[in-house]
């Protein structure tokens, strides 16, 4: 599962390029490029040059292009810059707001650029950037759609403003704050609301949330643990970050009780810099399209590295997925809680 995952954005990454391979696209005279979601690969590698800012929220792929010798950062919000590259979500308000985001950094008579599979969603995102900046230019390869237009007259302001205001925080079911592309953006996710339903109320000391998302999980920690002292927030994607920050603010404010909350912009993989009387996870399963289910278990390491002794691992999957060999490995006593609507919620217990 592992090559797929890796080999679908690189097929994406070199589609990207093409035009510019072929000389279909010109180079533009100013070196300064910004690349929207970029992704680290040997297409980029070949291609990138001095002057190449790279965007990217997700943190172990920021982390790859760091790894790159790649600039990665945000842009300044009056930047702007002659070509702007785009890998877009499959999320379609995430992806337009990216599309008002890159023509806001485009200068006058800068062009955007763009790959997305035609599996997920090609014609509609060339359809988008058509509405937003007018006439588009296409190719194809690697089963992937490649357009890209130019900033110019024909440039739909009211449309722009439009697709900016989709990347604020809103209130979704629950009264949570959360933004599209998130998971389970705008609900609150079913597996996620089994943990919480079966959480004990005796948590008790510093608790983590591994792979938090909007703050669901650790929200409720909040409510139904009054004998915890903090809680640690750690996701990989930074645009939960603010969702998660307000989401736990109005948690502990609705708790009446002090509660410390710390929110990281963090790959869980990499292990963790504290250490934790309790950690609870609803851990992610997949990358794009692809199962991973060693993402599973490697958040289950290192939540077996990071809890004290005695320390309790709450946890909710899929019932398919191959964690009980890991957890039994590494904690002293593992439970099944609950089997519900084809979900498990585990207690793992360190010796």
């Amino acid at each position: 599962m592992a090559s797929i995952a890796a080999s679908a954005p690189a097929l994406q990454l070199d589609a990207l390029f093409l035009p510019l391979a072929t000389g279909e696209l010109r180079w533009p005279d100013d070196a300064r490029v910004l690349f929207l979601r970029a992704r680290d690969g040997a297409p980029l590698r070949a291609f990138a040059r001095a002057g190449w800012l790279c965007q990217q929220g997700f943190k172990p792929f920021a982390d790859e292009l760091e790894r790159a010798d790649c600039e990665v950062g945000e842009p300044a919000q009056d930047e702007r810059f002659a070509l702007v590259l785009l890998l877009p979500p499959r999320q379609r308000d995430e992806a337009r707001a990216l599309f008002a985001r890159a023509a806001r950094h485009l200068r006058p008579g800068g062009i955007v650029l763009v790959a997305v599979p035609n599996a997920e969603g090609a014609r509609s995102a060339e359809a988008d950037l058509a509405r937003l900046l007018g006439p588009v230019r296409s190719l194809s390869k690697h089963k992937c759609r490649v357009f890209w237009a130019t900033a110019g007259d024909a440039t739909d302001g009211a449309l722009l403003a439009e697709w900016e205001a989709l990347e604020a925080p809103r209130r979704i079911a629950g009264g949570y704050l959360s933004r599209p592309g998130l998971f389970a953006w705008d609900r609150v996710d079913a597996a996620s609301g089994l943990l919480a339903a079966h959480l004990p109320d005796d948590l008790r000391g510093r608790v983590a949330d591994l792979g938090a998302g909007y703050g669901y999980l650790a929200a409720q920690v909040v409510a139904r643990c009054p004998a915890i002292t903090s809680i640690d927030l750690y996701e990989a994607e930074a645009r939960a970050l603010e969702p998660a920050r307000i989401n736990l603010a109005e948690a502990v404010d609705a708790s009446g009780r002090p509660v410390a909350v710390n929110v990281h912009w963090h790959d869980v993989t990499r292990g963790l810099p504290q250490r934790y009387d309790a950690i609870v996870s609803n851990p992610p399963f997949h990358q794009g399209r692809a199962d991973l289910p060693e993402l599973g278990r490697a958040f289950i390491e290192t939540a077996a590295d990071a809890l004290l002794a005695g320390g309790r691992l709450w946890l909710v999957a899929n019932r398919h997925l191959p964690y009980e060999a890991t957890l039994a490995s590494r904690f002293a006593q593992v439970r099944t809680v609950a089997l519900q609507d084809g979900f498990k919620v585990i207690e793992a217990v360190r010796a």
